[in-house]
């Protein structure tokens, strides 16, 4: 690549971090975890699309760093995961976590079908609903080739819902009588960005706090098996629009892309102790600059008009999805006898 070049990619990309910025200072005027500065800088950039169409001079820029500076955040993110997470939370929350994704995604599924979504935009409201947030949105996005308006309805619907969230789950959580670790793991596996768990966590006790945030990075580990399950089924659906134009199958690299093999290293280097917890931070904090800055970036490609032209199908999954969510993991808690009524 020739430095000229590089230098094309430059306006597109140093307008998305600009954005990125000004959402990180926007989210220290708004309380904790009431909105982070992924969605911010979403909207800002969606605000601006709205106004003012980016120049092809811009959109060079804009698109690599929507595309791939979006895969690196997601191979740098490996790094602050640890499979060993898992056994120290234990089987009370799985038992939970394994309900609440089976409902996201199979009743999701038919929901999306039901009010004529496509697939992609259903599963990564699915996704941020079950799993993440706008972590897991973004890790699946590429993996399916989602298209930038199918990333926004995903975003806007997980954070729509999770500010209600924030407001009404300690106020619940009080009225049901539950005790710090009920209240805690039925936050951590019901709320979905990880801000926003903190914030509902911490709002019933410091002990729900601890657990909830436990619990919320142990889920955020379902996001291995979910992007190589998507990463199949994806590459199944074009293996087979491909052989029906007459042109050869896909090849392996295409079930499981290059940057998720790279998560996929850094989660097991950093399970086996490898990275120091400072090394692990840094990487996080990067990880999650990078991702505001992505997001930015699909906000700049989305626009608006596009999005009303969906409707309200989206908001009305997401609320379906997300109303199940926090009934199922309630309902898990009493069966294994967390919480008596």
């Amino acid at each position: 690549m020739t430095e000229k070049s590089v230098l094309n990619y430059l306006p597109g990309i140093a307008l998305s971090f600009i954005i990125a910025l000004a959402a990180r200072l926007l989210e220290g005027l708004v309380p904790s975890g009431m909105i982070g500065a992924s969605v911010i800088a979403l909207f800002l950039g969606i605000l601006i699309n709205h106004f003012y169409t980016p120049s092809r001079k811009l959109e060079i820029g804009i698109g690599f760093t929507s595309k791939k500076i979006l895969k690196f955040a997601i191979i740098l993110l490996g790094a602050s995961l640890n499979i060993n997470m898992v056994l120290q939370v234990g089987k009370l929350s799985l038992s939970v976590m394994v309900f609440t994704l089976f409902t996201c995604f199979g009743v999701g599924y038919f929901t999306g079908k039901a009010l004529g979504l496509n697939w992609k935009m259903s599963n990564l409201i699915s996704a941020g609903t079950g799993i993440c947030g706008g972590s897991a949105i973004a890790a699946i996005a590429p993996v399916i080739d989602a298209d930038d308006t199918d990333i926004a309805f995903g975003m806007s619907a997980t954070f729509i819902f999770d500010m209600f969230m924030i407001i009404l789950f300690p106020i619940m959580g009080r009225a049901l009588g539950l005790s710090d670790i009920a209240y805690g793991l039925w936050t951590g596996t019901a709320v979905n960005d990880t801000s926003s768990v903190v914030a509902a966590g911490y709002a019933f006790s410091e002990a729900a706090g601890d657990f909830a945030t436990m619990v919320k990075l142990t889920r955020t580990l379902s996001i291995i098996p979910t992007v190589i399950i998507f990463a199949i089924i994806n590459a199944r659906i074009e293996s087979k629009n491909h052989r029906s134009n007459g042109e050869t199958d896909l090849n392996i690299s295409k079930i499981i892309p290059w940057f998720i093999l790279g998560f996929l290293i850094l989660v097991g280097v950093n399970s086996l102790g490898f990275i120091s917890a400072n090394v692990s931070h840094g990487f996080k904090s990067v990880s999650k600059f990078l991702m505001v800055a992505s997001l930015a970036a699909i906000g700049l490609n989305t626009s608006f008009k596009d999005m009303k032209k969906a409707g309200p199908a989206p908001m009305i999954h997401g609320f379906v999805i997300s109303l199940l969510v926090i009934v199922v993991a309630l309902a898990v808690e009493v069966a294994i006898g967390l919480v008596q009524f």
